[in-house]
């Protein structure tokens, strides 16, 4: 896997690599399943209240973290507060989940979050202010202990909790004997582990590049790889090995390339459309994934029940490209180069590197763009660099991926406000919608609003729609025991898997 940014605090991951470590280290109220639906985990039941506004958890009497300190309802309650404190500065969004009293708490105009109730030991109360389809899926989340993050916890002010992210204690199967920077993060079994003792005493996630994680597998080296790319000579070559069980699945997610949307450039949706046209999207997935991907036009996997593809396929064509950036203005100048009120088109494009997909991406661009009449300058940076320039606001345009959740609700990507739209996109229509996606909570009912939302988010297109992959999660034989999907990353069930 690639490198670690050291987040290791399950409230504040943001990465896929330091989720994993938090996967093995930390516990939720409840966990997904094969196939996308939900399941108790420290919470071996919950209720709804006819009127869906109150939840009731009932917590498991047998789960302590790992330094032998009971986990109950308060380390929920405390969980969830931080969460809404206003100097929390993660990836998680509990304002989603609509707890009552949350707004006011986030605020500072009250010492507690209303709607946290805990009822004993074991049983907590939630209520919430109004119906959401995110809200279970929001509060069954990650549980973080209150007497070790929470012993000096201050409403206001989470500085502090930032000096234990290397130091992280939870009630997972695994617990972080040593990180290394740039190298591994070393794991020791929980034996107390609720669901029992993992049958691997020791664990280690090495960090690995495209250039050396196959040769790190035949090797020996290591036992799985989350970062092979999924091509026809890759799946070849791992079955050749003859020692490897090899998993392919659709992913749920997929890969885009941004524009920021506070750049005037990228303003008119005409010329986001113009560069969808003139990309060759489906010459840059073939090249990269050799038939083990496919172009998407939504942002949302096919293995997804709110998916829907009755959209604008946006096939390359680079005349139509060249018709909508004539109609948004720009003009085509005596150098080769479009540009607009004195203005040259050009396109700073943030890469990350060591990077597959970029390393293909960069030249058909270059070259597709080149006969539009737009410079495009690619900018290499590591991926932790990249997202810090993301975060600020310092890019034209980049490509990442989304690894998705089991509900389709993208408020916080693609709202106005949503804690993770670092992009600047804004569309009252989608605002609506989305919200109006999260008012149902039967499935059937939410179809045709995502269909809606998808349709208009591909016409005003925040981002380039590149592909959905399929995964492959190559493992040594020798490892059994694995429950893996689209929805069930590996993490999940590491816990169960023995070495023969």
């Amino acid at each position: 896997m690639q490198d670690f940014k050291g987040l290791f605090n399950g409230i504040y991951g943001e990465t896929t690599y330091d989720n994993y470590v938090n996967s093995a280290i930390f516990d939720s109220l409840i966990q997904v399943k094969k196939d996308g639906t939900y399941e108790p985990s420290v919470a071996k039941k919950w209720e709804v209240s006819d009127d869906k506004l109150v939840y009731t958890f009932h917590l498991r009497d047998d789960v302590k973290f790992t330094d032998g300190t009971p986990l109950t309802a308060e380390d929920v309650a405390f969980t969830l507060t931080v969460l809404h404190d206003k100097s929390y500065d993660g990836p998680s969004d509990i304002m989603k989940a609509k707890i009552k009293g949350g707004k006011e708490y986030k605020e500072g105009t009250a010492s507690e979050v209303e709607g946290i109730k805990v009822i004993d030991e074991h049983t907590i109360e939630i209520t919430t202010t109004e119906v959401s389809a995110s809200t279970l899926a929001n509060i069954g989340d990650v549980i973080i202990p209150k007497h070790y993050y929470g012993k000096d916890y201050k409403q206001g002010s989470l500085d502090y909790m930032k000096e234990l992210h290397q130091k992280p204690l939870g009630s997972g199967p695994y617990i972080m004997e040593a990180y290394v920077p740039g190298q591994e993060v070393r794991f020791v079994a929980n034996e107390n582990y609720f669901k029992g003792k993992p049958k691997i005493p020791k664990l280690i996630y090495k960090v690995t590049s495209s250039d050396t994680n196959i040769q790190s597998l035949q090797a020996g080296e290591t036992d799985s790889e989350t970062q092979v790319t999924v091509s026809k000579d890759n799946v070849e070559l791992l079955k050749s090995l003859g020692f490897l069980d090899i998993n392919l699945f659709p992913t749920n997610g997929y890969g885009y390339i941004g524009f920021n949307h506070n750049d005037p450039k990228f303003k008119d949706k005409r010329v986001r459309q113009a560069l969808t046209y003139g990309l060759n999207r489906e010459e840059i997935v073939e090249a990269v994934y050799q038939g083990n991907a496919k172009v998407i036009n939504v942002p949302q996997s096919n293995v997804s029940w709110a998916y829907t593809d009755d959209v604008n396929k946006y096939e390359f064509n680079l005349e139509k490209a060249a018709q909508l950036l004539d109609e948004a203005g720009w003009k085509v100048g005596a150098d080769g180069i479009r540009e607009k009120d004195g203005v040259k088109f050009k396109i700073h494009f943030l890469a990350t590197t060591p990077n597959p997909v970029n390393d293909v991406i960069i030249p058909v661009a270059q070259e597709n763009y080149k006969e539009l009449g737009i410079a495009f300058e690619p900018d290499m940076l590591d991926f932790n660099a990249v997202k810090e320039k993301q975060k600020k606001g310092d890019f034209d345009m980049f490509f990442l991926a989304w690894q998705l959740t089991p509900d389709p609700d993208s408020t916080n990507v693609f709202g106005t406000n949503g804690s993770q739209n670092e992009i600047g996109y804004s569309n009252p229509k989608v605002d609506e919608l989305l919200a109006k996606g999260l008012l149902e909570l039967d499935i059937e009912k939410r179809k045709p609003i995502y269909h809606e939302l998808y349709k208009e988010l591909n016409e005003d297109l925040p981002y380039i729609y590149l592909y959905q992959r399929t995964d492959i999660l190559p493992i040594n034989a020798r490892a059994q025991g694995w429950d893996v999907s689209s929805f069930k990353r590996f993490p999940y069930s590491l816990y169960q898997v023995s070495i023969n």
